[in-house]
């Protein structure tokens, strides 16, 4: 996030979106580029009156695992149920678009159940959770049915390492993807005209889990899910009514302190609210890095764990740090963690969240005098929700500071929560771009307590 008003490269291919729609004579609902995120197939109204058009699913436990169709993938149970490579199913070449290298990889295949989606959607974003060590990645692929009936392609959602080391391929969205009827945006499958009504009604996910031949090393998958939405367009939502009050003690970090450090990271930490902003939550959670997994930085640099996580989530095709599935993937790098990238549907949700102690991660654009005390505007930005106000005003810890103690802001909650849940608005030039409608991660550890998973199954999430 520049701390002007600049498009980023991912408003820039929403922009593409909507200007095909305008041309054909209306604006798609959900037309946006920037990563949409759904929570849960929550059909009724919540408290605030809001319905959530989302569904959300994933596969997480043993009995999920041995639902899917398998070549040579081997679900394994335990505390943290997932799947490994058991037999590779074969061998296949992989040439690395960012590296030029052509390498060999062994490889198996978990492909899941059709899920039928209870929303018909515009918008599908898939997200996991894995440990690849040295020499190992995985590539998760969506294929869905539309509601004409005919089936997409295998679309790639994404290629993931933890690494980037020189046995590692480089982690990278993939461009150039659609079948005129749909593209992949970086990290979203989305409908390219969603005016003519045409949505998608099911969908099945493709995990193919890689490693160097020869060696008995694995990558473990725990989570695999994704969400469908259709997100009706609005300038503005209904105002909701204040509920829980109380705030999280989340660590601050400040993007800005970070400017001109590793430029080959999305520009350097002016860029980086994404990183930052998943840093402080994981450290909330207890999540820290060793010396030796920071010796890399530069030691004069202060809040070194930031420029890792930068480095960590970096996207090579998006030349990127806010591909939101990597965020919620390095999230759940981290010991007893798990993320997952959502939508929610209102205050209320954050509030319920907030109430259970569990901190969000929200993504909003604005002009500078659509959030009083924001002193910037911008074309989407990443902010730490950590608690309301007795009077409901949203408490959130802001990486777009001037430096860590003034993080933490106090934001007017009607002029907050229509920036956040709108899906159009005006830009500076008074022309109509989108809106994140609503977009949000969430991480939360591993083994919830019963009142965190109470909250997680309110908003949708299991």
């Amino acid at each position: 996030m520049s701390r002007v008003e600049q498009p980023s490269r991912r408003a820039l291919l929403a922009a593409a979106v909507a200007a095909a729609a305008v041309a054909g004579g209306a604006i798609p609902a959900t037309a946006h580029a920037v990563s949409t995120a759904g929570t849960g197939g929550t059909k009724g109204p919540d408290r605030a009156g809001f319905r959530r058009p989302v569904d959300y699913q994933a596969w997480t436990t043993f009995s999920d695992w041995r639902r899917g169709t398998v070549r040579g993938v081997r679900p394994v149970a335990g505390a943290r149920p997932g799947v490994v490579i058991g037999a590779p199913a074969g061998t296949t070449d992989y040439t690395d678009p960012h590296t030029g290298t052509t390498a060999a990889w062994e490889y198996a295949t978990w492909t899941s159940p059709v899920h039928r989606l209870a929303v018909p959607s515009t918008e599908v974003i898939a997200s996991w959770n894995a440990h690849t060590p040295g020499g190992t990645w995985i590539q998760v692929e969506l294929k869905g049915t539309y509601s004409d009936g005919t089936d997409t392609p295998w679309y790639v959602m994404g290629r993931w390492t933890a690494g980037d080391g020189e046995q590692d391929i480089r982690r990278t969205s993939v461009d150039d993807q659609s079948d005129g009827k749909s593209s992949i945006w970086t990290d979203t499958f989305s409908i390219d005209d969603a005016s003519t009504g045409l949505r998608l009604t099911a969908y099945r996910l493709r995990l193919t889990l890689h490693r160097r031949p020869g060696t008995r090393t694995t990558p473990t998958v725990w989570r695999l899910g994704a969400m469908g939405s259709d997100i009706p367009d609005r300038f503005t939502v209904p105002a909701s009514t204040p509920g829980h009050a109380g705030e999280l003690r989340v660590p601050r970090h400040s993007q800005e302190i970070h400017k001109g450090q590793y430029p080959e990271y999305d520009n350097g930490g002016e860029a980086w609210c994404s990183p930052t902003s998943s840093q402080m939550i994981i450290e909330y959670w207890g999540g820290r890095l060793t010396e030796e997994q920071l010796a890399w930085v530069d030691p004069s640099y202060t809040d070194p764990q930031v420029c890792h996580a930068a480095r960590y989530t970096y996207d090579y095709q998006y030349a990127g740090c806010g591909n939101w599935p990597f965020n919620a993937a390095y999230a759940a790098t981290f010991k007893g963690l798990q993320g997952v990238v959502t939508r929610l549907g209102s205050l209320t949700d954050l509030e319920t969240l907030i109430a259970a102690g569990i901190p969000a991660i929200t993504s909003q654009s604005f002009l500078e005098e659509e959030l009083t005390g924001s002193g910037y505007g911008t074309s989407g930005h990443l902010m730490t929700v950590i608690g309301f106000t007795a009077d409901g005003d949203v408490i959130a810890n802001d990486p777009a500071s001037d430096d860590n103690d003034a993080v933490r802001r106090v934001y007017k909650r009607r002029e907050w929560e229509n920036i956040w849940l709108r899906t159009k608005r005006y830009n500076a030039s008074g022309k109509v771009v989108s809106g994140t409608g609503g977009v949000c991660y969430l991480y939360f550890p591993a083994h919830p307590s019963p009142r965190q998973r109470k909250a997680l199954a309110a908003v949708g999430v299991r």
